[in-house]
């Protein structure tokens, strides 16, 4: 027996919501963008590491994919199940340190693959509490704004309750997010110290307005208050230093009609959102030229993801 689980990449923060909101997407020409992942019994535990972006990750017992093998098997045995040898494989499509979600994608397909191998011994937050664990051993600290929306699909918002991690918030499902990564790297540590240890009341009080309005909007299906609302006041003001021609790239989009333009996740993926499909298409050819950094970096059209993992 053999499962095989696509995890999708996602929009981490949404500009809007530090940490507390995740978008999963997928490209609109069908490509599955984001990792892939195999479980088949075998005669001992072994792990194998294929696919285009495997050359800044370990293919021993340092990936995250063993170590979320390791963590699954664990869980079996306190929960007094039975576990067999596996052989767990990882089709690595997508950059590390891309904000887009990269380990996310690993983790969940990882244990997404496992529960599936062992006739779905977890509930789903269970899952996601494994998830979380398994993905901060790589980003620092403890949060699921991509794990989420990777697992679950569509926009999340993360509450941090004991039972209850997050909630599914309605999308826009006209809404073009056109991504650009430029072959820059930046690690999610390096992109989380950067940011200041405190912050003013007036940002906070602005923070708050902007996630309130946008998750308003949202319910409402109000598309201008929504997208009004994508300011980021948290993370992009000191991030933007990190990401060569962040700023200038985001004035011309903004002049060429899009709705909003942010930072995906700690970047240095830059989004795009347009509910106009020739605007996206403007976007991305300008992006491809203008703000990709060699042959390595990649412009897609996507639309929100609204499966999330799934058996391929």
């Amino acid at each position: 027996m053999s499962v095989s689980v696509f995890a999708p990449i996602s929009i981490g923060n949404l500009s809007v919501g530090f940490d507390t909101l995740g978008l999963a997407i997928s490209p609109i020409d069908g490509k599955l963008v984001g990792d892939i992942v195999r479980v088949e019994e075998a005669s001992h535990n072994q792990f194998v590491l294929t696919g285009s972006h495997t050359s800044k990750l370990p293919d021993d017992e340092n990936n995250i994919v063993w170590q979320s093998l390791l963590a699954f098997d664990q869980a079996l045995e306190q929960s007094e199940q039975a576990t067999v040898p596996i052989k767990i494989t990882l089709e690595k499509n997508i950059p590390v340190s891309s904000g887009l979600g990269s380990s996310a994608c690993s983790v969940v397909a990882s244990l997404v693959a496992l529960n599936e191998f062992y006739h779905r011994p977890f509930s789903d937050i269970q899952l996601l509490k494994l998830m979380g664990e398994q993905e901060s051993a790589i980003s620092g600290s403890l949060h699921y704004d991509n794990v989420a929306p990777c697992f679950l699909g569509g926009l999340q918002l993360m509450l941090n309750k004991q039972n209850q991690i997050t909630q599914k918030l309605p999308v826009f499902e006209d809404v073009y997010w056109t991504i650009a990564y430029p072959d820059v790297e930046v690690s999610t540590k390096a992109a989380r110290e950067i940011l200041p240890d405190n912050y003013s009341r007036s940002t906070l009080i602005e923070f708050g307005q902007n996630l309130a309005g946008f998750i308003d909007a949202s319910y409402r299906q109000d598309k201008t208050q929504a997208f009004n609302s994508i300011v980021d006041v948290v993370a992009e003001p000191h991030r933007t230093s990190l990401i060569p021609n962040f700023l200038e790239s985001k004035s011309t989009l903004i002049e060429m009609g899009n709705l909003a333009v942010g930072i995906s996740g700690s970047g240095p993926t830059l989004f795009a959102a347009t509910d106009d499909l020739a605007t996206a298409q403007a976007s991305a050819l300008w992006l491809n030229d203008h703000y990709l950094q060699s042959e390595n970096g990649f412009v897609h059209i996507c639309k929100a993801d609204l499966i999330g993992a799934r058996k391929i």
